[in-house]
């Protein structure tokens, strides 16, 4: 629970009710939650969750089904599965509506599946439904080390783009390399729209979660027809916008969330993700990138490292073994 917004330390383990199961729900026994940055901003008081959505954070986890509702088909107790949450995933218990749960793969480790879900939706629906990324595109993702950048490079190599990330040292950039990116730029030391020009014509398609003074440079980087994604405003600052620069190149900016959406628009990308991304997950082409496991009681370390920016991939919540 938060007990009161602020740092990590406002969080405090709690009782609560057990959730109730509707008619098109799945219960999961939850092995494993991942966190993302929307719990620190939920946390600070800046992200409070959608109406009728649990109070605590969480929005995806992994474990096992013990109960069906009425009107599920498709799941079983006892069934290994992913879920995408409105919130509440921090917990040993979650209701969730069938439309927004996956079968975890057979080689995936259950608790690893905590880190899929959301980030496999966020950029499948950004990067791939909404700016239709195409083979033999560029694709720049920003924070290419992070559990949405793992994702990113994994996705864009598997469907034939280029892809190029930016982030802070050496060690991140060789991580994302080892995931196959291509073009590998240290922000702190180098100008991602020269490095991106030199490479060729620039990026088809930018997914962004930096926000701020990136805007004027990603439209600059930005091919003709291009498209910023703008999922995130990590900087916390405004940003400039040349709409002459833009209109000349006929770029689009898009600025999206996935917590908010409702259950039917949520169930269609969990099941577009399902047809299209899941059997390259099932044949290990794509796979989880986890860096470290800490367990619920511990929610305080891992905030913190998430805040650091330290890890390489996903930070998860353990709930049970």
């Amino acid at each position: 629970m938060i007990s009161s917004f602020g740092g990590p330390e406002v969080l405090r383990i709690a009782d609560v009710p057990d959730p109730t199961v509707g008619a098109g729900d799945v219960l999961i026994e939850v092995a494993a939650a991942g966190v993302n940055r929307a719990d620190i901003s939920q946390r600070e008081g800046h992200y409070p969750a959608p109406v009728g959505a649990p109070e605590w954070p969480g929005l995806e986890v992994s474990g096992v089904i013990s109960e069906v509702g009425s009107e599920v088909t498709g799941f079983a107790v006892g069934d290994r599965v992913c879920a995408l949450l409105s919130g509440g995933g921090y917990a040993e218990k979650v209701s969730v509506p069938a439309g927004q749960v996956l079968k975890v793969p057979q080689n995936v480790d259950l608790i690893d599946a905590a880190g899929l879900l959301e980030v496999a939706c966020t950029v499948w629906s950004n990067v791939f439904l909404l700016a239709d990324l195409r083979r033999g595109e560029t694709l720049l993702v920003h924070g290419g080390s992070s559990g949405i950048g793992t994702m990113g490079i994994q996705l864009g190599k598997a469907f034939g783009a280029t892809v190029a990330v930016t982030a802070g040292s050496e060690a991140k950039l060789a991580a994302c390399a080892a995931l196959g990116a291509d073009i590998l730029i240290n922000y702190k030391t180098d100008d991602f729209v020269a490095r991106l020009k030199a490479e060729g014509p620039g990026a088809h398609v930018i997914l962004d979660s930096i926000g701020g003074s990136y805007l004027d440079r990603n439209i600059r980087a930005l091919t003709t027809d291009g498209h910023i994604l703008n999922i995130g405003n990590l900087s916390g600052e405004p940003g400039s916008l040349n709409f002459g620069v833009l209109m000349m190149k006929r770029g689009t900016i898009h600025g999206t969330s996935l917590r908010a959406r409702s259950a039917a628009a949520k169930a269609a990308i969990v099941a577009s993700v399902g047809e299209n991304v899941w059997p390259l997950v099932a044949n290990g082409a794509v796979r989880p990138i986890i860096d470290t496991r800490v367990p619920l009681a511990d929610a305080t370390k891992a905030h913190h490292l998430v805040e650091s920016s330290a890890h390489i991939g996903k930070v998860l919540l353990t709930i049970t073994e």
